[in-house]
């Protein structure tokens, strides 16, 4: 019996060591000014290549934030988190939309994580939903926040979040996709690629499917609503203009809910995107 229950106390301890210390001892200052050369991410799809028996390279191509087209880093925000400029690396409002959506769901189908935790989990951590891991990125999440300025955490953001199988960063997905560099990526291409960033394994930004072109569209209406474009496609603003007056939509587009609000105001920040 004492034999057990120091092997408790030992199995404990290491738990707590692996979900609390080991976020804290995790190198971040580094980042200010050098890029990973892999994140947890690629890792973790590296080993499922590797258990299928896949050959997949990795496609990635590092881009300053300044090299990127102003329109894809609007729809991204707009698409993955809207308050990223104003809030600390937490946005309460939308896990708690998260938290009524999944209850109604039955099932963890809704997020409502920031740029800031995504970049956590995709640099340090694996795709898993499991508490520990969740405590792991609220860590590193509010470490990134401290030691990094918001322009830096959506640089790294926009040059390691997946854009398809082996597709790592803007640069590469613009590439990729249409064929050009991230910086002259117009406003529709933009919110094509913003689109698919909650699954771009199942989706894919030039396919026809309901969901991608619906989603597009929101982030582009916005855009034009806010004033960030000029009109340049009249039948796709007609046509989502349509699709938001209807009282019954048969698909809901998760986009988180603040966005709906005409939000005019700007930091210093968010201007010189």
């Amino acid at each position: 019996m004492k034999f057990l229950k120091t092997l408790i106390s030992i199995l404990l301890f290491i738990i707590f060591l692996y979900t609390f210390v080991y976020p804290i001892l995790i190198p971040i200052s580094y980042l200010k000014k050098k890029n990973p050369k892999i994140t947890a991410m690629m890792k973790y799809r590296i080993n499922q290549w590797e258990k299928k028996g896949k050959k997949v390279k990795i496609k990635q191509i590092w881009v300053p934030l300044n090299k990127i087209s102003p329109y894809l880093k609007k729809a991204v925000l707009i698409a993955e988190d809207d308050k990223f400029y104003y809030h600390e690396g937490f946005d309460l409002d939308a896990i708690m939309l998260a938290v009524e959506k999944n209850i109604k769901a039955g099932k963890l189908k809704y997020g409502g994580s920031t740029i800031s935790q995504q970049l956590a989990k995709n640099l340090f951590l694996n795709p898993s939903k499991n508490p520990v891991r969740k405590i792991q990125e609220a860590i590193i999440t509010f470490r990134l926040e401290r030691t990094l300025p918001k322009n830096r955490i959506l640089e790294l953001y926009l040059n390691v979040a997946e854009w398809g199988e082996g597709i790592f960063g803007i640069e590469a997905a613009s590439r990729h996709y249409f064929g050009k560099p991230s910086s002259a990526l117009n406003p529709w291409e933009s919110a094509l690629l913003a689109s698919v960033l909650p699954n771009p394994i199942k989706y894919n930004p030039l396919s026809q499917s309901s969901y991608v072109q619906k989603k597009a569209k929101l982030i582009y209406f916005i855009m034009k609503k806010r004033g960030i474009i000029k009109e340049e496609y009249e039948e796709i603003t007609e046509e989502t203009e349509t699709e938001l007056s209807q009282e019954n939509k048969t698909e809901e587009i998760p986009l988180q809910e603040p966005i709906f609000q005409e939000n005019k105001t700007f930091s210093e920040n968010q201007t010189s995107l």
